[in-house]
């Protein structure tokens, strides 16, 4: 029963859903560039032990990734991205730890990888930035 009324708001629900990731993926890469506290890329790569490079190409990806998905430009392009990151993020930082992402701290980073699954699957949806400017999707 609760089907047939959630089916008719689906469309508005996944944006709602597109939004949200976005946001919060984009606001983890908005910290790691100091915009929330004093961290940076660098002090970053340092903590997981990665290259300073990397440290850098996570940020970019978090933060710029994030705002595609949030305005649903090139949606599955930053998916992708984020897909990437997360898995390395439980394989990097989490794995190591144990398998019990509630022991690790990698409950995120799984919620994350879902979410770009569906991401990749469905794309930008309705109200997407780049539907509007190049009249389809492209990414």
């Amino acid at each position: 029963m609760i089907h047939k009324h959630v089916q008719k708001f689906e469309e508005h629900l996944y944006v709602v859903f597109r939004v949200l990731v976005g946001l919060g993926f984009m606001l983890h890469g908005a910290q790691k560039f100091g915009l929330f506290g004093d961290m940076n890329p660098a002090g970053f790569a340092g903590a997981m032990g990665l290259p300073v490079a990397v440290g850098y190409l996570v940020s970019i990806v978090e933060l710029v990734g994030g705002l595609g998905i949030l305005a649903g430009m090139f949606t599955r392009l930053s998916a992708l991205g984020g897909l990437v990151v997360m898995i390395g993020a439980l394989a990097l930082a989490h794995l190591p730890k144990g398998i019990n992402p509630l022991l690790t701290g990698g409950e995120l980073p799984m919620l994350y990888v879902a979410a770009f699954v569906v991401l990749l699957s469905k794309g930008a949806g309705m109200l997407s930035l780049e539907k509007a400017l190049l009249k389809k999707e492209v990414f």
